[in-house]
């Protein structure tokens, strides 16, 4: 049995930085990673397809150049191999940076396998036991899989990315987040695509206001919904490849496609841990359960990332190293309940989220104003042609602080920060109605959507 100050299990975004920190105030730490170093972002989530949906986009603007006066551009193709040779030098750009980043520390030891912990201070990585009074568990999470035939071959968002040829027709079934990403990305690259959603609508968190226009630019580019799809069964096809039962209201009961993509959620990858061996326990999902301190119900053992169901971001999982931190040598003023909860979905254009719906406004009973503002409206949208979408702030009629807000349109992602930085501040929206932004830009027309609040 090896003996170490901390261990870390899993090097995903939360680990590395926190066994440098470790490492830092001369901690002998031992971190534990048992396939690629940078988790999901790096590997399977972020990097590689955000990559791949810059290429996408490419595609998009050349096939519709000519809009712009720009003759002759459209006659292209996809040169699927060099968009995925692209995608993977920024990957290993990313992954062996992390990695030889802790393999250069001499207070760093990586393990390379798969834990389990023998009890509750004591991990099995492959032949090695390793023990600490502080351990870290980062292990992430999975795909989620839905019902299907026994030895029906499927894609998930890990392994689509394995493809050596694009399919023919891609059925998604799962029409949130990954899916949508997915679906537009691969119909820009001219696959066929058709989204199987069981409930009422895509991005079933969200406004229906924005689902819906986000249902009317992805059938703008050709794309294929069915909601309402219960009963959802994927089976083999002899002639095509897949057909996924659906038994919709409308429409044909099946659909058939050369391959399927399960994009139905998330798992935690807390399973084969050996949990059953502590007395860490885990809710009915299989998710760590933890205090707002990420400590868990074993004193010295903390769970951070997507492993402990309070977030399912890179910007979350670091955070929680944040936190971490912070308790450890900070003043331990840090808890994930002062997390404002945040996210982007990066179709394009992309759609970015803070705080509350309007939905869930109504929902609390709260007293509320609402701004609205159509893309079509605003100069630089018009300038650069990208006039889809909205943008959708939610604030409080009695404080008149911000309590949400939707963009969906050109540079959201980016846009949607000046207003997480007002809410992190605790400040009016009044802050932003009288600042001075720069022309021409897509952010200058929120002071200016601010001054139509009306009260929902």
């Amino acid at each position: 049995m090896t003996h170490f100050d901390a261990i870390i299990i899993g090097a995903g975004q939360a680990g590395p930085p926190l066994a440098s920190r470790l490492a830092s105030e001369d901690y002998k730490v031992a971190i534990v990673e048992r396939k690629f170093f940078g988790g999901t972002c790096v590997n399977t989530g972020c990097t590689p397809t955000k990559a791949m949906v810059a290429s996408a986009k490419v595609a998009h603007t050349v096939k519709h150049a000519s809009a712009h006066g720009v003759i002759g551009a459209s006659n292209f193709k996809i040169d699927f191999d060099q968009v995925k040779k692209r995608r993977d030098e920024i990957v290993m750009q990313s992954r062996e940076g992390l990695e030889t980043w802790m393999e250069d520390d001499e207070n760093i030891t990586v393990f390379k396998g798969q834990a389990r912990f023998i009890n509750n201070k004591a991990l099995q990585v492959d032949g090695n036991q390793i023990q600490a009074e502080k351990i870290f568990i980062n292990v992430g999470g999975r795909a989620r899989i839905a019902n299907h035939e026994e030895g029906l071959e499927y894609l998930t968002n890990s392994s689509i990315l394995n493809l050596d040829e694009l399919p023919e027709h891609l059925v998604i079934i799962g029409g949130s987040y990954v899916g949508v990403e997915f679906a537009q990305m691969f119909r820009r690259f001219g696959c066929k695509v058709t989204i199987i959603e069981k409930g009422e609508y895509l991005l079933s968190k969200e406004d229906h206001d924005v689902s819906e226009n986000v249902k009317d630019i992805l059938e703008k580019e050709g794309i294929h919904i069915r909601t309402k799809a219960e009963c959802i069964y994927a089976k083999t096809s002899e002639e095509e490849g897949v057909e996924v039962e659906i038994n919709c209201d409308d429409g044909d009961p099946a659909v058939s496609g050369s391959h399927l993509l399960y994009a139905v959620g998330r798992v935690p990858n807390t399973d084969d841990l050996g949990l059953e061996n502590t007395d860490i326990e885990v809710d009915g999902h299989g998710y760590i359960k933890i205090d707002d301190y990420l400590n868990t119900t074993v004193e010295g053992v903390w769970a951070l990332g997507d492993c402990n169901g309070k977030g399912a971001f890179t910007h979350t999982a670091y955070n929680d190293f944040e936190i971490v931190e912070n308790g450890l040598f900070g003043n331990g003023g840090k808890k994930v309940s002062d997390r404002i909860s945040c996210y982007a979905l990066y179709m394009d254009p992309p759609l970015a989220r803070v705080g509350m719906t309007a939905e869930e406004v109504i929902k609390k009973g709260i007293r509320a104003l609402k701004a609205e503002m159509l893309m079509s409206k605003v100069a630089r949208a018009n300038e650069k042609g990208e006039t889809e979408g909205f943008m959708k702030v939610i604030v409080d009629a009695e404080s008149h602080l911000i309590l949400g807000a939707s963009i969906l349109g050109v540079g959201a992602d980016e846009i949607i920060h000046s207003i997480i930085d007002v809410m992190y501040a605790k400040q009016p929206y009044t802050v932003m109605k009288n600042a001075v932004h720069i022309h021409p830009t897509v952010s200058e027309l929120i002071p200016t959507m601010l001054s139509n609040l009306k009260e929902i």
